[in-house]
């Protein structure tokens, strides 16, 4: 770790985790000299902590910026893909932390340079960060400033003092995290269980909003979120899809995209009594599982839907006959069911649960309800059952298991549940930015996979990050091909 001034070495201490902390000296000649010794050694993890200029006005003094690039003139930018998450770790100490560019300048800069450096996105300002990063050559990266003067604050205003008093003090907070961030670099073999992300109801129901678009243009209403992710909603919404609760909330006479959830069928009729131009993109599988209940209960049967009743698929499934429809979601309530005839009565699943957890629920109806009619293929899709076999593959060889994708869908929160009973300490992330750093300490095999809702280029960010904290080895682990391919809606096709 390198500290460039003694006060801020004295605020870190002599050791931060199992990392020397070195003053490297103020800056680019001494910082130069400082990273030819340390890349002599060949690579390594290095982490620049000291005292910064701030450059944006949103940040004040003894707020933390954690660079995820370093800048200066001549040189080529220096990307940092660990800062989300050791800024994370900072916010978990309960420090302000901002990530962004921070720029090393020859020497102090003021006035007009930082406005200008400001104008470029760059957040605080020091004279050594971009020098020092040689000394990791090539291995982990890191810098984290704190901020003693801002533009409403200058290094001349009265106070700089107490400032830098306060700025070093937050430094000091800060050193756990450093210590975390220290603790989790290493080399690491990455396990990209196959396959995995989008399948092909998903990409059918974005690309029929993109169509949508595209034939009608701006504004494109949608009911409810198209598919589970957080970030194909907000990439779709940049491109002008409007995203409502209810059909109601549309103009009449406007566009509206139909979830790939599936609807009840009144949700049809309040459309079509709006004059709603309806392009229905419910997933081919999810409206297979509706015809199937049609047919069961117009032969008056009592039709067990096995799935989770607050889950949008659900519901539009229980709109098709909710006089006949019992959802059971759990072994529990299987057990406690009942039915009108029992000798007429069928099955149906959601199509995103866990295969274990499906079959656990069917096993107890069908003890209990002898004449149980079953569907005659799998509810469950494909693309549930691959990535779940996918999951189990490499959940006895991982140390860690990363999902990614949004709380709200199912099929990435089951494929957690589904690698914890291999075996695998598995968490769910939206986003690379919230894997947690300490849980990635000793961890030298992580597996990746992604929900069928979850953007292929989320899990590139996560390997991205796990190159930021050492050199990565990545194996595809394939547990089958995938080569389903559905038509787009007649209504854009």
């Amino acid at each position: 770790m390198c500290a460039p001034l003694r006060v801020e070495r004295r605020a870190l201490g002599r050791h931060v985790g199992r990392a020397a902390v070195a003053r490297s000296g103020p800056g680019p000649a001494r910082s130069g000299a400082t990273a030819r010794r340390l890349a002599a050694a060949g690579p390594r993890p290095v982490l620049v902590a000291g005292v910064a200029g701030g450059l944006d006005a949103a940040l004040a003094p003894g707020d933390l910026v954690v660079a995820d690039e370093v800048r200066a003139e001549g040189r080529a930018p220096v990307p940092v893909p660990s800062a989300t998450a050791l800024a994370a770790a900072l916010r978990a100490l309960g420090l302000t932390v901002h990530v962004g560019p921070v720029h090393s300048a020859r020497r102090p800069v003021v006035g007009a340079r930082r406005r200008a450096l400001a104008a470029q996105g760059a957040l605080a300002v020091d004279t050594e960060s971009a020098w020092l990063a040689a000394g990791a050559a090539g291995g982990p990266f890191a810098v984290v400033r704190a901020v003693v003067d801002t533009p409403a604050a200058p290094l001349v205003h009265p106070g700089t003092v107490r400032r830098g008093v306060a700025a070093l003090r937050v430094l000091r907070r800060s050193v756990p995290a450093l210590a975390t961030w220290v603790a989790a670099c290493g080399a690491r073999e990455v396990l990209l269980a196959e396959p995995r992300s989008f399948c092909a109801g998903v990409d059918r129901a974005i690309a029929t909003v993109e169509r949508a678009l595209e034939r009608h243009g701006p504004p494109v209403y949608v009911r409810r979120q198209i598919v589970h992710n957080g970030h194909v909603v907000a990439d779709l919404e940049r491109r002008g899809a409007v995203f409502v609760r209810e059909v109601d909330e549309v103009p009449p006479g406007s566009v509206v995209v139909l979830a790939a959830h599936g609807v009840a069928p009144a949700v049809r009729a309040a459309a079509s009594a709006r004059r709603l131009a309806v392009v229905d993109a419910t997933c081919p599988l999810v409206a297979k599982v509706h015809a199937g209940v049609r047919r069961q209960a117009e032969r008056d049967a009592t039709v067990f839907l096995i799935g989770h009743a607050d889950h949008e698929e659900v519901e539009g499934t229980l709109g098709e006959a909710p006089e006949r429809v019992v959802v059971v979601g759990s072994v529990a309530e299987a057990e406690a069911v009942s039915a009108p005839d029992p000798h007429r009565v069928a099955s149906a699943v959601q199509t995103t649960l866990a295969l274990d957890e499906a079959e656990s629920i069917a096993a107890v109806l069908r003890r209990r309800f002898p004449a149980l009619v079953e569907p005659r293929s799998a509810d469950i899709c494909y693309a549930t059952t691959n990535r779940q076999a996918a999951v189990r593959a490499v959940a006895a060889e991982a140390d860690r298991l990363v999902v990614v994708g949004s709380p709200n869908s199912s099929n990435s929160v089951r494929l957690v549940e589904v690698a914890a009973r291999a075996g695998a300490d598995a968490r769910r992330v939206d986003h690379a930015d919230e894997l947690d750093l300490a849980w990635l300490a000793g961890a030298p095999r992580v597996a990746v996979t992604a929900g069928a809702s979850a953007p292929d280029r989320l899990v590139d960010g996560v390997v991205d990050l796990l190159r930021g904290l050492g050199p990565v080895t990545v194996t595809p682990r394939s547990a089958t091909t995938e080569d389903v391919r559905f038509t787009l809606p007649k209504e854009v096709s």
